[in-house]
């Protein structure tokens, strides 16, 4: 199967007339703002439009700059939604909750979670990414190792 790259602008636009329809969307997000628990360009997410939205939900938002971003709800103060990634270790967005396109539902087929444990990490984040990073080019350099060996 050819793989096709559509614009974010295009895709996601389409993706929110879908969720407003009522349908549950699924897209594989490319990015790492969202590691450890969303790797771009390898999971799949499934989004529903929502009625209420809540701290440690998992949402796409189209932002006022006209970016659209997948990222965790860290706060929300009457219309206003705060954004941030999880694999961020500084910035936020925020967006009005009618700019909130839809919720993650799953990632992978399971329900994700609220990432409460994660947010109290805040602090060592950094450190805990950077980790998360080395292990990864580490088991990637095996798998090519053993790769090479067949």
């Amino acid at each position: 199967m050819d793989k096709k790259v559509i614009p974010n602008g295009i895709l996601l636009a389409e993706v929110g007339t879908l969720l407003e329809e009522g349908r549950d969307v699924s897209l594989t997000p490319l990015g790492r703002s969202m590691l450890p628990f969303i790797v771009g360009g390898k999971d799949t997410v499934t989004l529903r439009k929502l009625a209420t939205i809540q701290v440690g939900d998992i949402v796409l938002a189209h932002l006022a700059d006209t970016r659209y971003v997948l990222h965790r709800v860290i706060s929300t103060d009457g219309d206003i939604i705060t954004l941030m990634g999880d694999g961020n270790i500084i910035g936020t967005e925020r967006c009005h909750k009618s700019d909130i396109l839809g919720t993650v539902i799953a990632i992978n087929g399971k329900k994700p979670t609220k990432g409460v444990i994660w947010a109290k990490l805040k602090p060592i984040r950094r450190y805990l990414l950077a980790l998360y990073r080395l292990i990864r080019r580490i088991i990637r350099r095996i798998k090519r190792f053993f790769s090479y060996e067949n």
